[in-house]
């Protein structure tokens, strides 16, 4: 009798043991962090991007399909302009950007967003895109979150050639043309630490605005006046109310407006992303074209 009821002990035992182990799984795919834990090593499939060259950059990566919104000013390539905006920097409603339930946010660390969307558990890439350095740091980790790193870092490769190219099209003439590039009217001017800077840089120029603790900073308008550069890069629009500016008819480089660039171009030499190499060779053309008409 005792040897008869040991098998059936030992298999109620085992039952036993199974459920109690079914229990400890059910309990642990309960626990709130196991979909997080798969939530971070996903790519994100819906995404918002509120910076115009951050939204490019996804869709060099080829994931434009995964972008449900965008800021006001994202326009390229064509078919970002279809999807929902969400205003710009200072002003994104928070509550519409919600709405579209992103698992991913871009968006800059000056942003107020930046917290909140953390608090209420959105994830986000807050970029710097400042310098070239920047804009490569800021290309990986989204390649990276996207799953294609490859094809980030040949993105990068590819701009980089781009501007040796663009350096190397441009007249031996040129080389130490003092460039002064606006990028805004108050007047800021793109600073030898910026990204544009470091583009002029690469071409063989001379920047005329001073190094300073800011990429971008605010010049007195007297400075440029004395400064007298070969060469004025601006938006077209702005070109032609620089020379109401006191003092700002003495600027011989306002005569030449080769590079007064129309909104398209001028949206691609100021966007700090995977486009930077035809940036480059927009820039060196137009600075090839200033030479022509200096001398003609």
């Amino acid at each position: 009798m005792r040897c008869g009821k040991a098998p059936q002990l030992a298999s109620r035992l085992q039952r036993r043991a199974r459920s109690l182990l079914a229990c400890a799984l059910g309990m642990a795919l309960s626990l709130p962090w196991a979909p997080l834990a798969m939530a971070e090593t996903a790519p994100p499939q819906r995404i918002v991007s509120l910076v115009p060259s951050l939204t490019e950059a996804v869709c060099m990566l080829q994931a434009c399909d995964r972008l449900v919104g965008v800021d006001r000013h994202s326009n390229w390539p064509e078919s970002v302009r279809h999807l929902p905006t969400l205003g710009g920097l200072d002003d994104t409603p928070l509550e519409r950007l919600i709405a579209l339930k992103p698992d991913l946010v871009l968006l800059p660390p000056s942003s107020r967003l930046v917290a909140r969307l953390q608090d209420m558990g959105v994830a986000t890439l807050a970029l710097p895109t400042d310098s070239h350095a920047d804009v490569q740091a800021a290309l990986q980790a989204i390649g990276k979150r996207l799953g294609r790193a490859g094809a980030a870092t040949q993105l990068w490769d590819e701009s980089q050639a781009q501007i040796r190219r663009a350096a190397q099209s441009i007249s031996s003439s040129l080389r130490g043309l003092r460039v002064y590039v606006e990028v805004s009217s108050e007047p800021h001017a793109a600073g030898p630490g910026s990204f544009l800077g470091q583009t002029l840089q690469s071409l063989g120029m001379v920047n005329v605005a001073p190094a300073t603790g800011s990429p971008f900073p605010r010049l007195n308008p007297e400075f440029i006046v004395r400064a007298q550069p070969d060469v004025i890069v601006a938006p077209q629009a702005n070109f032609e109310r620089m020379r109401q500016r006191p003092g700002w008819s003495e600027l011989r480089a306002l005569s030449n407006p080769a590079c007064a660039l129309p909104p398209a171009r001028w949206e691609l030499l100021v966007r700090p992303g995977p486009r930077l190499g035809l940036a480059a060779q927009a820039l060196a053309d137009c600075l090839n074209r200033s030479t022509v008409a200096t001398v003609g």
